[in-house]
This record gives C-alpha cells, structure tokens and sequence, in this order.
C-alpha cells in the first residue's frame, strides 16, 4: 500500500509558551525517529498547503477565526489556561488544517491509498467559536467537510483514539447524520465530557459513540471497544471515508495521562481501522496527530501507525 506522509517545517513555528507539553519538538522527534528507522523514505512525502478561509468557515464562525488572528498579531498569550498563541500561531493553524484537505486530495486523488498528516497545532477540542485544550482550528472537522463538499462522500466515520475526549468533533457534529464520531478516552478526565449516554442528537441520534474507560486501560481494554463497540457500529454506517483523530497521548510512558498502551496496542487498532476502511470506503484514510506528549514513546508510536497503514514489517 502507499501510505503518503503530510507534513510543513512551519509546524514548528507554534509556540505556545515555555514548557508547554505541545512544543514544536513533537514533530522534529517524529521526523527524525523516521528518518532514522528508515520508514520515511518507504512514504510518499508531501508538503501541506493552507486552508482557504471559506473552507475554515464551514466550520468556525468568522467572528472566532477574525479574534484568533488578532490574537495572534498581539501575541504572546494565553487564550486560556492551557492554550496560548505565539506570532505565528494563526498562519500555522491554517496549514495544519490545510494539511489534513491536502491528504484528502492526495487519497481521493489516488495518489495514495491512506495518508498520515504530521501536523500541530492538534485540532479536536476546537470548538466552532472557541479554541481550548491546545488546539485552535479543528483540522478534522474541516476535512471532513472537505471531503463532502469536493468529493460527494455521503457519509463519514471519524474515530478518535487520543486519551482525552473530542469535545469540539462531537459537538460539531452530534446533530449530523452525515457523520458518524467514535470516540474512546479516558474517564474522568479532561475536558470532563464523552459519557456513554451522549449519542448524538436530532437527526444525528446515535451517530455518535463514547467509549469512557479509567486510568490504568491498556492494549487488552482498547483493542475490545475496538472490535466490540466501533466496528458493529462502523458495519451499520457504512462509511465511505474514515479519519482518524490519532493522540498517541494514551501510551504507557505518557506524562498526561493515566493510560498503559503500547506501540503494539497502537498497530492493531490501526489494523482495525484499516479493515474497516477495506470494507466500505476504499481503504481511504486520512490519519491527523492529536495528542502525545513523551517524545520518544510519540515517534514510536507513530511509526507503528504508519507500519500498519503503509502495510509494512
């Protein structure tokens, strides 16, 4: 299979303040773990262009967009406690969500089969007005847009395995029955929503999927929500494009949360996914970096992904 990798130097350029957990190096110890292994001369390397604003605005409303970029001009500063912008920051967010429409185009385009989007800053507690945990524009919610608008694609699965719940990608969509959200995560944790009764709502009732589970969860407890809970809903949805919210922060060495996965946890709910997508939507994936904060245990996992989406030993 060809697996494309998307990425932009400038994804180092955000700053959200000294000592934040979601610093720039994420992605260097990613490109070089990579590099170093070997795998990333195996994938199809593409460079990520910015989202337009009309795209940006099928989801976020221009009066939110308008204050993140004024914010930015006046940076450094915090838009809350844990999300803090430098002068850069704005331009950044675009090309991150920019990234995630290039893999769509590179997939729908039959370039490659899946794709990986090597971005920051991550996008799945965005909210359509607000940013929070991190993250500024929501690059999946955009994509998934995206895709609907340029392609046709009917219907959508997002699954989102970050240890912490995507509040944002939910709320976005709990009401839409074009777009099917999976999420599992830890419980309780931030941001402190994703219960198992929140299941969409109107004529997206039951088009969403939250699977909570306590500190301590491994391989064993994730990979079952997996092959018990996402694809008996993935067989009923049908889905005909599938993204993956990919926070690797549930891994064992981890510093923010109380989960114990693996890189070879990692590999198999990739396999899951990729079994999903073989089924009913073409093998097209397109997988966007959340979460995932210990460096050395990110770029492991990360390659275990890539491994398992590029079918490689």
């Amino acid at each position: 299979m060809k697996t494309a990798f998307v990425h932009h130097p400038d994804y180092e350029l955000h700053n959200p303040g000294q000592g934040h957990p979601e610093r720039p190096q994420r992605l260097a110890a990613i490109v070089s773990h990579l590099k170093r292994t070997g795998l990333l001369e195996k994938l199809l390397a593409v460079q990520a262009e910015p989202a337009s604003d009309e795209s940006l605005l099928r989801i976020h409303t221009k009066a939110y967009l308008e204050a993140l970029q004024d914010a930015a001009s006046n940076a450094p500063v915090f838009l809350d406690a844990d999300t803090g912008l430098s002068r850069e920051s704005y331009r950044v967010a675009k090309l991150a969500a920019g990234g995630v429409l290039t893999a769509v185009d590179v997939v729908m385009d039959g370039r490659a089969d899946n794709a990986f989007v090597a971005a920051r800053p991550p996008g799945h507690h965005a909210l359509a007005n607000r940013a929070m945990g991190f993250c500024l524009i929501n690059n999946v919610a955009v994509a998934t847009r995206y895709v609907q608008r340029k392609y046709g694609i009917k219907r959508v699965l997002i699954v989102d395995w970050d240890v912490h719940h995507g509040n944002g990608t939910q709320d976005i969509f709990s009401a839409d029955p074009t777009v099917f959200y999976f999420s599992i995560h830890q419980s309780p944790f931030y941001p402190g929503t994703g219960s198992a009764d929140e299941t969409g709502h109107g004529e997206g009732a039951a088009t969403v999927t939250n699977v909570p589970l306590p500190a301590g969860s491994g391989d064993k407890q994730v990979i079952h929500a997996f092959t018990q809970q996402l694809v008996p809903a993935a067989e009923n949805f049908r889905p005909e494009f599938i993204f993956i919210s990919a926070g690797f922060d549930g891994h064992r060495d981890d510093p923010l949360a109380g989960w114990e996965l693996t890189e070879a946890g990692y590999r198999e709910l990739t396999r899951i996914v990729k079994n999903i997508a073989a089924r009913f939507s073409e093998q097209r994936i397109v997988s966007v970096l959340e979460g995932g904060y210990d460096l050395g245990a990110l770029a492991r996992s990360v390659e275990a992904h890539l491994r398992e989406l590029a079918a490689l030993p």
